[in-house]
């Protein structure tokens, strides 16, 4: 049997920092001391060049967790520009965690490239801006993660198949996702994991698994199902105002999702013998010897 791979940790911190480097960086140091998580990964948006006018001046479709008059408003305040993604890059290489960000559009993947962190992350939402995949397929020479959450098998062959044109293809983690916040544990779908390691196991690097839903139980499941890479939304209060704190964990949940993954990775093994050198003394003890 091949060698079950330790899991690889994201905390998602997104826009949960609430436009305040500061939290971004309490965020990125609890994940770091407190959580023991291997990256953080924030989020990178050119917002002229993802919404079209009348949605960058539509007021925000729920208002109550807006930043803003307008919704294009309430994402300019969420943004951090190329100097302040500097800066929490090298926060980050200070504290020895690695840092990321997920890119919506070619302009954002311009500017985080510039940056050359270790991976770059693909929403699902974003999946099909082939024009930005060719890109980074060319001129990005890290790990590009690729989120599948409403996307068509037939839409996931076409980005596995284009960073194959390139060779570029074992570069190239695929998450199973769900999108929804939060998602509801029927909707979780997690056998579609064995799906992607069906198909893709062999022609990219690994598979990963992006979850929205509450609790850690479904992560656990998700890496005994073959998913190396486990995201999270992560956030210091699931109270906070902004859609995607009610489905983050905050810093215990998160501590706790890395212990079990570690306890679950250990677990899943053979025995070494028929009989472990634990049970000699127990078989000794307790085993009827008639």
């Amino acid at each position: 049997m091949k060698e079950i791979k330790p899991p690889y940790v994201i905390a998602e911190i997104g826009c949960n920092h609430k436009g305040d480097i500061n939290i971004a960086k309490e965020l990125i140091k609890m994940a770091k001391i407190f959580c023991n998580v291997d990256a953080v990964k924030l989020q990178k948006r050119n917002n002229r060049e993802l919404l079209t006018e009348e949605q960058y001046n539509a007021p925000h479709p729920n208002p109550v967790n807006s930043y803003g008059d307008t919704y294009g408003a309430h994402r300019e305040f969420l943004e951090f520009d190329v100097d302040q993604n500097r800066e929490l890059m090298n926060y980050c290489n200070e504290l020895g965690i690695t840092f990321s960000t997920s890119v919506w559009d070619l302009t954002s993947a311009k500017e985080m490239t510039s940056l050359n962190p270790v991976f770059l992350k693909i929403p699902s939402a974003c999946n099909n801006n082939y024009e930005m995949l060719e890109w980074l397929a060319l001129n990005y020479k890290g790990e590009i993660h690729v989120s599948t959450g409403m996307t068509y098998l037939d839409e996931i062959e076409q980005i596995v198949s284009l960073f194959e044109k390139h060779n570029r293809a074992k570069d190239v983690i695929i998450y199973n996702c769900t999108s929804g916040y939060p998602v509801p544990f029927k909707d979780v779908c997690l056998l579609e994991i064995l799906k992607l390691k069906e198909k893709y196991e062999r022609r990219v690097k690994a598979i990963g698994f992006s979850g929205h839903h509450l609790g850690i139980a479904v992560d656990i499941a998700a890496f005994t199902l073959g998913a190396s890479y486990i995201e999270r939304h992560y956030t210091l209060d699931r109270t906070w105002k902004g859609t995607d704190h009610s489905a983050s964990l905050e810093p215990d949940g998160m501590r706790k999702l890395v212990r079990d993954l570690k306890a679950a990775h250990e677990a899943l093994s053979y025995k070494e013998s028929e009989i472990l050198d634990i049970e000699k003394v127990q078989r000794e003890k307790l085993k009827n010897k008639k």
